[in-house]
């Protein structure tokens, strides 16, 4: 039996030869959240003119410390005529600075008679003044490939009259629930069954990484009905993610079928939790493959498991950069934890402070109890053969950001 593999050398394998996935065409309005498939050039400046940051008053500042005849008066959306000399224009937040004018003075600061203002001295060069292309300047840069397209970024492109984006087809995934035991809730439970927990919280997840999740089927305990399953999953979907059945029990069948239909590239892990893991491919029809990924049928073990490799799965297939790692702190344990020859992924609460960032540890870390991911911030990553007291700097893997 070969050792337990450790979670980079398992990474390695996973994303060996992964390409990002072929672009779609779609509505900046349908494009939220997904992927962007081609660096953006600026077709705009933004601002496209100069204009005032706030309501007041343009003029020259060569002009300040005396009284001005207000000449004109600008609001937002209205052209600006040429400032007259020795007057200044009152101006409405946004409204274009006229020619003549380098400076704008806030209302509050200005005596107002009639048609007449008296400026405070020394009024700066360009104060209150925002720039044209201060933002953007057209033909540079203005989203790179792989960006995740959240609010700031919809509005950028808004903002430059995008109309549609090319974005990254979403991995299609089939999500494979194995053994008789598991049943769907909604049904009524008999002695010995448990009900799927795995199914949603990995959909979630999976969908929160970007992905399609297409098919969600049950797999019996017969290695019948899972070769059937895994073939036709394979040509559903890029990934199939199935859950239990990896093991070495006489009614974990996932295994011998891979090996059976495809190949094996990896099994077992030197982690806790997690340890039965398997990743493979998967033959389709037309020669091509599906990536495979057998997680622990343990609820823990999954979401652990969904973290370190569906995440950067997606992110390798969508191109997105920021899906490769999950963001890593350096925190101060204010728990005591002894490991053996597996690193273990704990599920910690962080606190932060005037002394820096506090890992609390969540008392029971079987596998099995599920309630401790609801609050976890992070994974705290403990090295094999190692002990933590409080007060040890410790890394953590955050769980907050996507």
């Amino acid at each position: 039996m070969s050792e337990p593999k450790a979670v980079e050398a398992a990474l390695e394998t996973l994303l060996a030869d992964v390409t990002p996935l072929v672009c779609e065409t779609l509505s900046l309005e349908s494009a939220a959240g997904r992927i962007l498939g081609r660096e953006l050039t600026a077709r705009l400046d933004v601002p496209s003119f100069d204009n005032s940051a706030m309501d007041g008053y343009a003029l020259a500042h060569a002009d300040a410390g005396q009284w001005l005849i207000i000449s004109q008066r600008i609001t937002a959306g209205t052209p600006a005529r040429p400032l007259e000399s020795g007057t200044c224009a009152r101006i409405f937040t946004g409204g274009e600075i006229p020619p003549g004018a380098d400076c704008v003075v806030m209302q509050e600061r200005v005596r107002v008679d009639g048609e007449q203002a008296l400026i405070p001295d020394a009024i700066p060069l360009g104060d209150n003044v925002r720039r044209r292309g201060r933002d953007v300047s057209s033909g540079e840069p203005l989203l790179l490939a792989g960006e995740r397209l959240e609010a700031a970024a919809l509005g950028h492109l808004a903002g430059q009259g995008f109309t549609e984006v090319e974005v990254r087809r979403r991995p299609r995934v089939a999500l494979l629930s194995t053994g008789d035991e598991i049943v769907d809730p909604g049904r009524p439970l008999k002695t010995g069954q448990l009900y799927n927990s795995n199914r949603p919280m990995l959909r979630r997840l999976l969908e929160r990484f970007g992905a399609d999740v297409v098919w969600t089927p049950s797999v019996p305990d017969s290695r019948e009905a899972t070769l059937r399953l895994l073939a036709e999953a394979s040509e559903r979907a890029d990934v199939v993610v199935s859950t239990g059945g990896v093991s070495v029990g006489e009614e974990d069948h996932v295994k011998a079928a891979l090996e059976s239909l495809g190949r094996l590239d990896l099994w077992r892990l030197a982690i806790r939790p997690g340890k039965p893991l398997a990743l493979g491919r998967l033959p389709r029809k037309d020669a091509s493959e599906a990536r495979f990924i057998g997680l622990p049928g343990n609820p823990v073990s999954s979401f652990v498991g969904a973290w370190l490799f569906l995440r950067p799965l997606m992110g390798a297939m969508l191109g997105c950069p920021a899906l490769a790692t999950l963001p890593r702190l350096s925190a101060i344990a204010d728990f005591e934890t002894e490991t053996g020859p597996r690193r273990h992924y704990m599920r910690v609460a962080l606190t932060f402070g005037e002394q820096g960032i506090m890992a609390r540890a969540f008392r029971d870390q079987n596998s099995s109890v599920l309630s401790s991911c609801i609050s976890a911030d992070a994974l705290a990553e403990i090295p094999a053969e190692s002990r933590i007291r409080p007060g040890d700097t410790i890394d953590c893997l955050w769980l907050r950001g996507d």
